[in-house]
């Protein structure tokens, strides 16, 4: 297309969309896809892992019993008796809710996107980790948010890093709209807020008065089966939690949800409304009855399963091949590991060799919304199986002695 064609739509664009721009995941589907590449890069769920036979008959029964209702519309809010199943899920992690605290969604990005229409005007300023999920980066700059990071480690994020941070924004004049974060197995670093921590940030967050979004897709997905208190356990009123079932049973159905205060939920029910009247029906019947009817318990004991040996494959591969210099997270649960390069070597730069050499990452500055991250990229272990993950790891880790060599002989001491 000619640039005067182009120039045609551009000028009519709202402002916030001048801002908007392909994720560095969505944009390396169409190569890391290629049967040749071993993709460490979407955290696409595995789910050939799934009772197939049982969801057969779910499905089944769905259309049978309650055919004429599941292809209907439905409520904004989102079916009630689903609803009560999902407070069941929040359960197993000992969160308390009712149905009617429930805004059910199109997956948790959906759930991100309502509540960043909701709050932020063009200039707030929301919290994060540093490094955060890119959905959520990519739905608070779609409201032309600014997103102020927050230092993490292995035991998530730093409180002290939180306070000064809430510090310097007073001093500004200013204040976050929220703090957004992944206290569990969190997307990308892989690490889990300890509970000493996540007691900490509440306190924050309550002497502050700032609101918490918490985003909790692989709680279910500790490897040991271990659960830390959620956020909203410890303070109910400040706390959006936003779940999904992406993780734990299948991102195609698109179920996701906001449990939120009723002044909040009311507001988000409207906006749900407005942006597809309501959520699929059908796929929320057939949820419902899979919480009702199924040991789903015994389903996410399953995916961990998976995941915990495919994470070994890849840690365990990690030590063996990569070079001096390197580091990275060890995740009890979830689907990634983070990983930091040697000084001077970039992760954007080094990709393009790397799916050369037929293997696929992150690379971090993807994470960031300031421009950090340039040495750091994230690995994916959920999709691929373990051999596949150690082949990717292999091809990769040749590539980073290539380039470090290579850097070592033109910059020698002078790194």
């Amino acid at each position: 297309m000619t640039e005067i064609y182009l120039d045609r739509f551009r000028a009519r664009y709202a402002s916030r969309a001048h801002g908007m721009n392909a994720s560095e995941i969505r944009a390396l589907f169409a190569v890391a896809n290629r049967p040749e590449v071993v993709s460490l890069a979407g955290g696409m769920p595995y789910t050939a892992a799934l009772d197939y036979h049982a969801l057969a008959e779910v499905t089944q029964a769905v259309i049978r019993d309650a055919g004429p209702a599941a292809m209907q519309y439905g409520e904004g809010q989102g079916l009630p008796a689903l609803r009560q199943q999902l407070t069941e899920v929040m359960a197993a992690e000992g969160v308390r809710a009712q149905a009617d605290d429930l805004v059910v969604t199109t997956g948790g990005q959906q759930a991100l996107d309502l509540v960043a229409k909701l709050f932020c005007d063009p200039g707030d300023v929301v919290l994060a980790e540093g490094p955060s999920y890119v959905g959520a980066l990519g739905a608070f700059a779609s409201y032309q948010a600014e997103v102020v990071h927050v230092a993490m480690d292995d035991e998530g994020m730093d409180p002290v890093a939180l306070e000064a941070a809430l510090q310097r924004l007073a001093a500004a004049g200013r204040s976050a709209k929220f703090l957004y974060t992944i206290p569990n197995h969190q997307n990308p670093a892989g690490s889990s807020m300890s509970v000493q921590r996540r007691e900490q940030v509440v306190a924050l967050a309550e002497s502050h008065d700032l609101l918490v979004v918490e985003d909790n897709p692989y709680g279910l997905l500790d490897f040991k089966g271990e659960l830390r208190p959620a956020l909203r356990s410890l303070a109910p009123d400040r706390v959006l939690y936003v779940g999904t079932l992406s993780k734990i049973l299948s991102p195609g159905l698109r179920i996701g949800w906001v449990a939120a205060a009723e002044p909040v939920r009311d507001k988000l029910v409207l906006l749900k409304e407005a942006a597809d009247l309501c959520q699929s029906n059908l796929t929320q019947h057939v949820a419902e009855r899979w919480f009702a009817t199924q040991p789903w318990l015994r389903q996410i004991e399953v995916f961990r399963d998976v995941y915990r040996r495919r994470c070994t494959a890849l840690l365990d591969e990690l030590a063996a091949s990569f070079p001096p210099g390197c580091s990275w997270t060890a995740p009890t649960g979830g689907l990634f590991v983070w990983v930091r390069l040697p000084d001077g070597v970039d992760a954007r730069q080094l990709l393009p060799k790397a799916l050369s050499a037929r293997v696929a990452y992150v690379p971090g500055a993807g994470f960031y919304a300031d421009g950090s991250g340039a040495a750091e990229l994230r690995l994916s272990f959920c999709f691929p199986p373990a051999d596949r993950i150690r082949e990717g790891v292999r091809r990769l880790a040749e590539v980073l002695h290539e380039e470090v060599e290579l850097m070592d002989a033109i910059f020698g001491d002078r790194r």
